[in-house]
């Protein structure tokens, strides 16, 4: 099998290239260098291997556990954690079949008082843990044998977000780190990182917050692409080169929570302004593309993180941040 480039696997799997050099730095993948190529190549037992951590993801079995799985030819080893997986979502079913059934007892006791106004009372406190005492739950009976038909309906199901937060952003300046080239986000921290150690960030601004972009974003007419990471500075402070001084004028978000590496919840989180919520709709920037049209990424406790020197096989978050406005009203 040829090998195929880090475009080429981005665009089959979509999966974004900064997920796949993530899974490289973890330990989940390994990479090829192809002829003439200067970037990452994926052979066919990495492309085989990127199959079964897609799967496993929608199965809801997180990186560490599948390096765990993938790592060790111990059977045993992927049994233990399938197992523990099936507890938690045991639990959690049996959590959410509890609150199933008292919603139904809410209804058929206001279906029975439809001619008196609804009172707090019958949501009390004691309500509740009246009708939970008094519930039977039954046990959920799923099919033995799930197809992947059913396995992508319901990661589907489970992607679709429910607690978007709605942040603004104030206005801001700060000191630019841009990268174009091989590896760009890792370059254009290790230009953040010397300017965060050089002037001494943490003890001047220790509030201070990152965000990145890609800039450009990656295309299947080049071979390269860029990021650029932004970091909050006081508004007087000197920015040397190859960093740029800038100034972000602020703006209202959807926000949502990942662990570092899962980029694919960027679907989830566009799906969620553009097509599940009828309050807001996008606000992009009118970049050309060039720079996720004001879409952002901010990594969450950085300059802390940096300053007190977290290992990095801690799980890392970030905030996914899309632009939005207030729908006209028609």
């Amino acid at each position: 099998m040829e090998l195929k480039t880090i475009s080429q696997v981005s665009n089959a799997f979509k999966i974004s290239t900064r997920t796949l050099r993530y899974y490289e730095e973890i330990g989940l993948l390994v990479s090829s260098k192809k002829e003439g190529y200067a970037y990452r190549s994926y052979d066919e037992n990495a492309i085989l291997r990127l199959q079964q951590i897609v799967i496993l993801r929608k199965l809801r079995i997180s990186l560490k556990q599948i390096g765990d799985i993938l790592n060790n030819e111990d059977v045993i080893q992927a049994i233990e954690v399938f197992k523990q997986n099936i507890t938690n979502l045991e639990d959690e079913i049996a959590a959410l079949s509890t609150i199933k059934v008292i919603l139904n007892r809410l209804i058929e006791t206001l279906q029975k008082k439809t001619k008196l106004k609804l009172k707090l009372g019958i949501l009390s406190d004691d309500y509740i843990l009246d009708a939970i005492d008094s519930l039977s739950l039954q046990k959920i009976s799923f099919k033995e044998e799930e197809s992947m038909e059913d396995l992508n309906k319901a990661a589907k199901s489970l992607s679709t977000l429910k607690n978007v937060r709605i942040v603004h952003l104030p206005p801001f300046t700060v000191a630019a780190s841009h990268y174009i080239g091989a590896n760009p986000e890792e370059n254009a921290e290790k230009q953040l990182e010397h300017f965060i150690k050089t002037s001494n960030l943490y003890e001047i601004k220790p509030d201070a917050r990152v965000f990145g972009f890609n800039h450009p974003c990656p295309s299947n007419d080049r071979h390269d692409y860029g990021y650029e990471f932004w970091i909050t500075i006081p508004e007087d402070m000197e920015v040397p080169v190859p960093l740029e001084k800038k100034h972000f004028n602020g703006g209202l978000y959807a926000a949502h929570m990942i662990t570092f590496g899962n980029f694919h919840e960027w679907e989830w989180l566009s799906n969620w302004v553009n097509v599940n919520n009828s309050k807001y709709e996008a606000n992009y920037a009118d970049d050309g593309g060039e720079c996720m049209a004001g879409l952002l990424e901010e990594s969450l406790n950085y300059l802390y993180r940096y300053n007190r020197n977290w290992p990095e096989s801690d799980e890392h978050q970030l905030d996914l941040l899309f632009p939005i406005k207030l729908k006209e009203q028609k």
